[in-house]
């Protein structure tokens, strides 16, 4: 130690300590405002295909099929990319692997808005798919390195919001452009702000608190999971990327479980978003403005459950994500029901519905990946919840073209009538994992 050092006056613990929380503060509130921003923009370009459909069956003469093909193939190749993103993210830059996917999106969007035919719609939509799941693992991550698992329910619950933000946004939004400028400059818009939010994510995000100089979250608000020493929570990990897809996911006999669950979700959360709009304009007349409406009440609606799903799992379960999971997805099989067999045309009763609809569903929606993510050590957050987010995906590419087929076929009765199999069959998945997850026991000081 030098001279100098020796001479300087040393700081007060209590000084040091309020140095740390106002660091600590900091960091959090601009980590979680950026990736808060940056998923709502992944929404956008995501979605401003599926707004654009019914100008694209006037415009340029395609068909359900045609553009359940197109939204199956989007959805398959986000499911490869979610997978992908979550085994890279558990390796790699946070900031760069989301503000970088982010920008491609964004990209590719412009390029679909440049097309005219199903092949050159396939392939800007499929090369915009594999990039599209470079989002959410990037977040789950941040998510379990920057908050306890005391907290991280309604942090979540927040963060998830974000999506229904983006959702609730890009239906109106796209409707006012199409009628405005055409579908072309649908695809334009959300495009170009991509490319700037991308670059913007890139500046903010750090990948955790000891890459700025912070203790783990676990030692800053003394919150341990049960069952894990303290030691293990610090010492540094360097699993191999076989070691974290093997041994902490594949051999976990939940994660399976909550994979499949996953699968079934999202073919009703998928086929309810971007088929209910056309389901209203067919069926009870509704114009796309008013029809686009209804699909903003189900987004506000996917706001409060996503909230309230968080907040009941961290406080009244105690921790437990598995009795929101199947409470929810009960609600869910008996909305659609309702939603099915109304025989109203009237916007309220209708918004109502969606709205409730939305609600119950983001509850799962949110807290099976959240379930994926506490269930596996932190090093594999990444890993598992891109892998339960393959599923999810791939129940997501069957609300696509092969809906779109039973639509054509059979009708919009049979469409309520799958949805509600696949409900059920989720809510009989995840009983086994009602009290999985329960939270440590600890009395700790909110930060």
């Amino acid at each position: 130690m030098s001279i100098l050092d020796r001479l300087k006056p040393e700081l007060p613990q209590k000084t040091i300590e309020e140095g740390m929380k106002a660091k600590y503060r900091y960091w959090r509130v601009r980590i979680f405002y950026s990736m808060y921003i940056g998923y709502a923009l992944f929404y956008f370009t995501r979605k401003s295909f599926t707004f654009s459909m019914p100008a694209l069956m006037t415009d340029l003469g395609f068909d359900k099929a045609d553009l359940g093909f197109l939204g199956t193939l989007l959805a398959i190749t986000y499911a490869m990319s979610k997978f992908l993103s979550g085994v890279l993210s558990d390796k790699s830059s946070l900031r760069f692997l989301m503000g970088g996917g982010l920008a491609l999106t964004g990209i590719f969007n412009i390029c679909v808005g440049f097309s005219s035919s199903i092949f050159l719609f396939a392939i800007f939509l499929g090369l915009n798919g594999l990039f599209q799941g470079w989002g959410s693992p990037p977040c789950a991550k941040l998510l379990t390195y920057w908050y306890s698992q005391t907290e991280r329910g309604r942090w979540w619950g927040i963060w998830n919001t974000s999506h229904n933000i983006g959702g609730a946004v890009i239906p109106v939004l796209c409707a006012f452009v199409i009628q405005a400028f055409g579908w072309r400059y649908a695809m334009y818009f959300p495009g170009a702000a991509a490319i700037a939010i991308g670059l913007f994510l890139m500046n903010r995000i750090r990948n955790t608190p000891k890459e700025v100089g912070l203790p783990t979250i676990e030692t800053y608000r003394n919150n341990y999971p049960e069952n894990i020493e303290k030691e293990t929570i610090e010492k540094e990990k360097n699993f191999s990327p076989r070691t974290l897809l093997v041994e902490h996911i594949l051999k976990n006999k939940f994660i399976w479980v909550l994979a499949i669950s996953y699968f079934f979700v999202y073919i009703v959360r998928i086929a309810i978003y971007d088929w209910v709009q056309l389901y209203l304009i067919e069926e009870k007349k509704y114009s796309l403005m008013t029809a686009s409406s209804c699909v903003f009440w189900f987004e506000i609606g996917g706001i409060f459950g996503s909230l309230a799903a968080g907040y009941l799992s961290d406080t009244v379960f105690c921790g437990r994500r598995g009795p929101v999971n199947i409470l929810f997805t009960v609600g869910v099989a008996v909305n659609l029901l309702f939603l099915w067999l109304i025989p109203s045309i009237s916007l309220v009763t209708i918004s109502v519905a969606t709205f409730i609809f939305g609600f119950l569903i983001f509850g799962p929606q949110m807290l099976i990946g959240m379930a994926a993510a506490e269930l596996v050590d932190k090093e594999a957050a990444g890993t598992a919840t891109g892998f339960a987010g393959l599923f999810a995906y791939a129940g997501a590419a069957c609300a696509g073209w092969p809906v779109g087929w039973i639509i054509e076929k059979f009708g919009w009765s049979s469409f309520f009538l799958l949805l509600s199999v696949c409900a059920s069959v989720a809510v009989l998945l995840l009983l086994p994992l009602w009290s999985k997850g329960e939270r440590p026991k600890l009395a700790i000081e909110s930060n």
